[in-house]
Order: structure tokens, then C-alpha cells, then sequence
């Protein structure tokens, strides 16, 4: 390791600790001496200058915060010293310019895909069961216990057995079946429930309508089983028109069930199960075949962020982005409370002047209803993310946005809106975890690249979700679900540029099917529609 801290921007003035700083310890950096004056845990920040009250700080080269009150040089920043503050934003200023980084190494490159008649690719084929209502969850839980019973012999979970033995008082273990398989080769068959369709307000039934149609509309969707009641505020004529308006020339089997024209539940389940048999039959004769790497759209999610999450783990992701952006690709960035902060610079990228003010007045909506609400975007930071370093919302937000790359915004989508441009687009969701990656797949992610630095399960039904730390430590605590890391960033012992590389070769063998996610070998099928308004 070089130094003990970093200047993310060369405008910063403040730094980040590398390792854990003592008080009165003497750093040099950049030709000068800096005196610690109290302890730094490793990711925190630390003053580069003396604060009055009221002076700006600076981080990635923007107003990250203010001084509430004295701060001293080498002191280190807290809740307590530093509020949120942000700069205020009316439109588009200046055009940012765009190198696009070499992609010739990359231009013969494919992945392993299914191909769908509209002209997307898959890195799953997935067939869907899932609700249009609340009511129907039990009917779904009860076809999953089937379907999975059937169709996918796995072996008996080792806390079962470790109840078995408690139970039974002994230690001895039970005979258990070591071996699983699936019944079909190329399909998997995966269940939603959800707590919406009904009750509150219509509004939020008609974004879950566009939610699911986009979840069916995803390529790595080969048909849907869906159940509905029939008297729900999410009629089967909503999602009917929801899918229509994504893909009017949908050439998918979606396979609808109304329970309150079907009888008693005995012979709707049985009608679901027959039918649902055979149309899976025919789906798992899709194989997978190369595609251009044009052909993948990412997610670009994070959870659980440290202090270090966007000096490594972030900016990885934004490199990975613009050689996508470079490819024809797609890129997608969301946790809009988590651009709060660097809207003038995502503005100025926009390449149309009307994306620029759509992304401005969806942020201003978002913001005013949580304000209205009683609460605002300065209180995002979870404690999680406070204890490591990120005691703002706009510090926080700087180092979240460094996963959308540098290239320029193509697109700018509210909540439910479907992918129709290559390159990075911007998407209207929360910053929670699941709500977010929720809705990233429901807009066309075929895969989603998600950095922790305190670790988080998440998963999702359809898509690979491709867990990176932004530490070796965590790595090595929760081997079970981090897939790749970016800890040798920190170290200065790779570049960027180094690790992007590594992790878009990582996302190809992914995608093929050639590597298995952690969550996805977890089982870990987070679904969490956003009720707009009320979450952060």
C-alpha cells in the first residue's frame, strides 16, 4: 500500500483513511505533514484543512457536505461535524465530452445466450409462475412445493438434518441423497409472490402491472404461469395492457388462471399444473447459443456500502460500464435517492436536453413526496453505512454514481419503463437493495453486478446477481455470497481498468452459464415491488 489515505479528486479536501489512523500520528501526503488528531477507523474521512462553520466540503469533486461547526486539520469527519448539503440543479450547463475506452479486444467476444424472437438474449430461461394479487400467494406457494418436489430432486438441507438429530437426540446423521438434478436441462422454474394487486391506492396496482409485464417481457423469461383472483384492482386487463405497450408483438407463452371462473381451487391447480407441464416441456428445448456481448444489459446495484465502496468496488463497475456503453451494451443505474448530489453532472451527460429535465423533475417528485412524508433524502445512510464512512447522503450518493461510468446517458426511465437504447440509462427506483434490483430486471437487466462492502444475500428470480465486495475482508468473511472482489484496487496492486477487465471476462462466463452465482446457489429470489412514495 503507497499511502495510508487518498484523495479521490484532486479538488477534494478531505481524504480517506486506508488503514486505521492513531492520534498523533504523522502522515506525509502530497509534500506535507498531517497531524492525526484522534483516531480514524480505516474508511472514515479526514480533514486535508481547517473548517469554519458553514465551509463546503468536497469529495469526488463535489459538495459532499458542510461544517457544522469547527473542524480541524487532521481531525476526522463525523455526524457531529459535517451535515448533509448538496448543490442545487436547473438544467443542463455544459456537454461532457466522452473518450470511449478501446473495446477491440472485447469486439469478437460472445456469451453463451438464449435467443428470443424479438431480437434479446437471455442468460437464464426461466419459466415464471407469479400473482397478479396478494390472494393468490398461497395458491403459488402450493404449486412451488410441487414443481419443485418434481422437477428439481435436491438433497436434504443440512440444518433439516441438524433439527433432525436435536429432535431425535443424537448426533448421529440420517442417510441423506448427496446427489441433485434437475428433471429438465435447459429451464429453470422459479415463483413470485408479492403483497399488492389490491387495496391502496390503483395507482400502485398499475405500476406492479408494469412491473410483472416487464419481468415476463425480460429475456431471461421463456413463458409465465399467472394467477389471478378476478376481482383485484390489478384486473388481468391491466397487465394485459402493461405487456402489450413493452412488447405489442410479445411471441411468449403467458398462460393466465382467474380462480373465481375456474371453481374450486382442487381443479384450477390441476388445469395449472397440466398445462404449465407441458409448456415448460417445450421451453427447455431452447439451448444456448453465442451472442454478442452488445446483447448483455446490466444492473448496476449497490447495498450495504462502506467507505470503501467507491474508491473500488464502484468505480469497477463504472469501468465496466462505459466498455459496455463502448460494445453497444447496456448499462443501467438506479437508487435515484443515492444521485442526490451529482445531478448536474448526470444532467450535463444526458444527450438530449428533454432526458436531462425528465431525470430532474422525477428526482424533485421523488424528493417532495418524501419530504412530504416527514422524512428526506439526508436520511438514507443507514447506520451500516454511517459506522463505515458514509455520514452523508451526498457522500454517499458521490461514490453510488461512480457505477454509472463516465459515458454519456442515453436514456432516463421512471419506475416500470422498459430498456429501449443501448448505453447507460438512468431508472427511477429506491435505494433499497431489492427494491432497486427488483426493478432493474423488470426493466430488461439480463444480469446484475451489485457491490456491498458490509455484505448483503440478495438475489433475484430471473437474473444472475453478481455479488462484489469492495474489500478482501469481507471476501474472506462471507465466502458464501461474494463472487468477486476488488480489494487489490485498495491496495494499489491493480488498476481500475485492471479489475474492469477481470470482472466483465467474470459477468461472460456468468452470463454463458458457465459459472454459478452465489445467490443463485443460495436460492436467494428477492422480489420487492416499490409502493412509490414511501420508501427510501
Amino acid at each position: 500500500m503507497k499511502s495510508k489515505i487518498i484523495k479521490v479528486n484532486s479538488s477534494d479536501n478531505v481524504a480517506v483513511a486506508l488503514v486505521n489512523l492513531k492520534a498523533g500520528e504523522v502522515i506525509s501526503f502530497e509534500g506535507r505533514d498531517i497531524t492525526v488528531l484522534s483516531d480514524i477507523k480505516s474508511k472514515h474521512k479526514i480533514a486535508l484543512q481547517k473548517f469554519e462553520s458553514g465551509d463546503r466540503i468536497m469529495m469526488y469533486g463535489v459538495l459532499v457536505g458542510s461544517a457544522n461547526g469547527i473542524i480541524e486539520k487532521g481531525d476526522v469527519l463525523s455526524t457531529e461535524n459535517v451535515k448533509h448539503q448538496s448543490e442545487k440543479v436547473f438544467g443542463k450547463t455544459e456537454t461532457i465530452g466522452w473518450t470511449a475506452p478501446n473495446v477491440d479486444k472485447w469486439k469478437d467476444r460472445t456469451f453463451l445466450g438464449y435467443h428470443r424472437e424479438d431480437g434479446q438474449v437471455g442468460t437464464e430461461n426461466v419459466w415464471l409462475f407469479f400473482p397478479l394479487v396478494f390472494c393468490e400467494n398461497r395458491n403459488i406457494e402450493i404449486l412451488k412445493e410441487v414443481f419443485e418436489k418434481e422437477l428439481l430432486k435436491q438433497k436434504v438441507n443440512p440444518h433439516q438434518m441438524l433439527l433432525r438429530s436435536l429432535v431425535n437426540n443424537t448426533t448421529e446423521e440420517a442417510s441423506v441423497e448427496n446427489n441433485s438434478y434437475n428433471v429438465f436441462e435447459n429451464i429453470d422454474v422459479k415463483f413470485i409472490t408479492h403483497p399488492g394487486g389490491c387495496g391502496g391506492i390503483r395507482q400502485d396496482s398499475e405500476s406492479l402491472g408494469k412491473l410483472l409485464a416487464g419481468y415476463v417481457n425480460n429475456p431471461n423469461v421463456a413463458g409465465a404461469t399467472v394467477l389471478s383472483l378476478g376481482c383485484q384492482n390489478l384486473q388481468i386487463s391491466v397487465f394485459k395492457e402493461a405487456l402489450n405497450t413493452i412488447n405489442p408483438n410479445l411471441n411468449k407463452p403467458v398462460l393466465i388462471f382467474e380462480q373465481q371462473q375456474m371453481g374450486t381451487v382442487d381443479e384450477m391447480l390441476s388445469a395449472i399444473v397440466k398445462e404449465s407441464f407441458e409448456a415448460i416441456k417445450k421451453a427447455n428445448n431452447t439451448v444456448r447459443k453465442p451472442a454478442p456481448l452488445s446483447k448483455l444489459r446490466v444492473g448496476l446495484e449497490c447495498g450495504g456500502s462502506d467507505g470503501f465502496s467507491g474508491i473500488s468496488a464502484n468505480p469497477t463497475l463504472g469501468a465496466v460500464s462505459d466498455l459496455l456503453a463502448a460494445l453497444n451494451g447496456t448499462a443501467i443505474l438506479s437508487e435515484f435517492p443515492e444521485l442526490c448530489g451529482v445531478e448536474q453532472e448526470l444532467v450535463n451527460r444526458c444527450v438530449e436536453d428533454d432526458k436531462g429535465q425528465k431525470f430532474l423533475k422525477l428526482m424533485k417528485a421523488y424528493e417532495k413526496s418524501v419530504v412530504d412524508a416527514g422524512s428526506g433524502f439526508d436520511m438514507n445512510p443507514s447506520p451500516g453505512n454511517i459506522k463505515d464512512g458514509l455520514i452523508t447522503d451526498a457522500m454517499k450518493s458521490a461514490g453510488a454514481a461512480k457505477k454509472g461510468g463516465t459515458s454519456p446517458v442515453q436514456d432516463v426511465l421512471d419506475y416500470g419503463e422498459y430498456i429501449t437504447k443501448p448505453g447507460l440509462n438512468l431508472l427511477c427506483t429506491p435505494g433499497n437493495d431489492v427494491e432497486s434490483t427488483t426493478a432493474m430486471v423488470g426493466s430488461g437487466a439480463n444480469v446484475v453486478l451489485f457491490t456491498t462492502g458490509l455484505g448483503t444475500p440478495t438475489g433475484n428470480p430471473i437474473a444472475p446477481i453478481i455479488k462484489v465486495s469492495s474489500n478482501t475482508e469481507l471476501m474472506e468473511r462471507m465466502p458464501d455470497i461474494i463472487d468477486i472482489e476488488t480489494g487489490a484496487v485498495i491496495r494499489g496492486e491493480k488498476t481500475i481498468e485492471e479489475m474492469a477487465e477481470e470482472m466483465l471476462n467474470f459477468i461472460i462466463e456468468v452470463a454463458s452459464g458457465k459459472i454459478q452465482t452465489k445467490a443463485k446457489l443460495l436460492n436467494q429470489n428477492d422480489f420487492i415491488p416499490w409502493r412509490r412514495g414511501v420508501s427510501l
